[in-house]
Formats: C-alpha cells, structure tokens, sequence
C-alpha cells in the first residue's frame, strides 16, 4: 500500500503530538528528539512532524509518496523523468529516522515531493541533500536548483 506524506516544520512538537494525536485518534509510531512519525490508516497518510524554531508558524517542509519496494521507487523515478521533470535520486541514505531510497521532484511553486521507500530504522534524524543537505526533511532545497527545472526538482523521510 502507498500513502501520501505531509511533514511539517512545528514550533511546539508536544503541542502539535497531541493535537495530530487526537485529530487523526493514533499516536506517533515513531518518537526522537525533535521528531514525531504517525502512520495513518484512514486516511491513508504518513504525517511527519519536525520541531523548529519556537515561535515559528507551522510550516510546510515537503511531501512525499511512501511506498513499499526499491523497485516501485525506481519506476517512479523513470517515469518522472519520461515526463521530463528534473529529478534527484539518493540511495541508502539515513534520512528522518529511516533508511531509504528515494527519487526528489519540485512542483511548480517549489514544493518539493519524494517518493520513497523505508527499509530499516536508522539512529540519526540524517541529512537529505535533496533539501540543501539541513537536517532531514528541513528547509528548502538548494541542490535541486542545480538540476534543470522542467516542472520542477526533487526532494526527504
């Protein structure tokens, strides 16, 4: 099963842990410092929630398709680039909490999206260079301006 990805840059991760707790009635399935990770059946959606600066407006920080193998990973990435966006490939990188293969784009207001697939825990929050090599899943991308812009880049978890 796939599932869309929202992560979100929170001010007040405790805050916003228990607010996602009780608007979606699950708790985190992963907790780290800094780092929540709810796995949502209905709808089926991966909310990731990383802590930022206090007082800063909870912010996007990208989207992302989960999905379950390496190999459907890898036909998105060539199916992106058929479609002729300009894409940003990292594998076995530690990112999020997580091992993972995946395959950035940006849409055209900049967003970026992964598509991705988690194949083991990891102990670090990680680095994607995908998003200017900051920490996992944060900031805007500063690698994908190097890409050529089709419809956009890529982009983290």
């Amino acid at each position: 099963m796939s599932r869309a990805q929202l992560a979100l840059n929170v001010a007040d991760l405790e805050a916003s842990v228990t607010f996602y707790s009780k608007l979606f009635g699950v708790e985190p399935v992963k907790r780290r410092p800094g780092y929540a990770n709810f796995a949502i059946t209905t709808p089926p959606l991966k909310l990731v929630l990383i802590e930022g600066e206090p007082g800063q407006e909870t912010r996007l920080d990208h989207l992302g398709v989960e999905v379950e193998t390496t190999d459907e990973v890898t036909a998105a990435t060539t199916r992106l680039k058929d479609a002729g966006l300009a894409t940003f490939e990292e594998n076995d990188t530690s990112c999020c909490y997580a091992l993972q293969d995946k395959v950035w784009v940006h849409g055209p207001g900049k967003e970026p999206w992964e598509v991705y697939v988690v194949k083991a825990d990891a102990d670090q929050l990680g680095k994607s260079a995908a998003l200017g090599g900051d920490a996992c899943c944060a900031g805007q991308p500063e690698a994908a301006e190097a890409a050529p812009a089709a419809a956009g880049c890529a982009c983290g978890s």
